[in-house]
């Protein structure tokens, strides 16, 4: 059983609902590598990821990170998130979005609000029926201004289309991520 101690813990349990053998995802901040990894434990010959980040050191720790665990259905691009028009034209069924800054690295180096959304703007109309977006959004980095431009744009979504949460760790100290879940309905 899964702790729900912070939003990655959450984000992996909805992994776990949402990522089979054969689908498609899209892990737009590679980071560390460490979403990338799991996204991969779910799929199996026929599953792909697509993986982004301006970072060179941050597409090399992933791509060492898939390596070791021979990881091959993989395609990593140096580029930005908002640019995944540029790559990316079939469904995706999850894409994971882990924002702020790359951890032991360059705190000036962040996401900024205007790619953020352009990219899950992007992302939503790619998202195959009953998939699922997962955004990690912190508030530490621009006190708050990426997560409050996100939550904005993302309270203007048409709940037809879209059931959008957001899941909040009140109690916590230290400025925990928020999350906010995107699931297409039709």
């Amino acid at each position: 059983m899964n702790d729900f101690n912070n939003v990655n813990s959450v984000i992996k349990v909805i992994i776990g609902l949402k990522v089979k053998e054969s689908s498609i995802v899209l892990d737009c901040t590679v980071g560390n590598g460490n979403d990338t990894e799991f996204l991969s434990s779910y799929l199996g010959e026929k599953g792909f990821i697509y993986g982004f980040d301006i970072q060179q050191s941050a597409i090399e720790a992933t791509r060492t990170r898939l390596s070791s665990i021979g990881f091959e259905n993989y395609q990593l691009f140096l580029d930005g998130h908002e640019n995944i028009y540029k790559y990316i034209n079939q469904e995706i069924d999850f894409a994971v979005y882990n924002l702020g800054y790359l951890p032991k690295a360059d705190h000036m180096i962040t996401t900024k609000s205007e790619t953020t959304i352009q990219s899950i703007s992007k992302a939503m109309e790619l998202l195959s029926i009953g998939g699922c977006i997962c955004v990690a959004s912190y508030i530490s980095h621009d006190e708050g201004v990426e997560y409050r431009d996100v939550k904005d744009f993302l309270k203007s979504v048409n709940q037809q289309n879209f059931n959008i949460a957001e899941i909040d760790f009140i109690n916590q100290k230290n400025f925990p991520a928020h999350l906010f879940i995107i699931e297409k309905r039709n």
